[in-house]
């Protein structure tokens, strides 16, 4: 696993993100090498998920991410480039459960360590 997902995960570890998953997007999309997705307890922790990853990517000279989602703060995509952050509410998460779309062949889905 590269620094910039180390750099992400640590981070959502650190602010408490929940049910953190990592999807090993190598050979399988062209749009990102690894999709992590997330979960916050409530739209203030998804906004402050979304906010630190975003300071801490920059703050490491990744630049500045794109994102989708906030203010609303139900879904929150952030785009890194080589990692795609997916930050959910819960019962949003399970509404649209975008991990079952990648596990087809679910050898490449990698839970993160908590």
């Amino acid at each position: 696993m590269g620094s910039l997902e180390d750099l992400i995960l640590t981070r959502l570890d650190d602010d408490k993100a929940q049910d953190i998953v990592l999807i090993d997007l190598k050979g399988k999309s062209p749009m990102a090498d690894t999709m992590i997705v997330a979960s916050g307890r409530s739209h203030r922790h998804v906004g402050a998920l979304a906010d630190h990853v975003l300071r801490t990517l920059k703050e490491a000279g990744h630049g500045k991410a794109r994102v989708e989602g906030l203010p609303h703060c139900d879904w929150v995509l952030i785009d890194a480039g080589d990692v795609v952050v997916h930050l959910f509410r819960p019962e949003v998460r399970s509404f649209y459960n975008i991990e079952k779309i990648w596990s087809v062949d679910s050898p490449h889905i990698t839970a993160a360590k908590n």
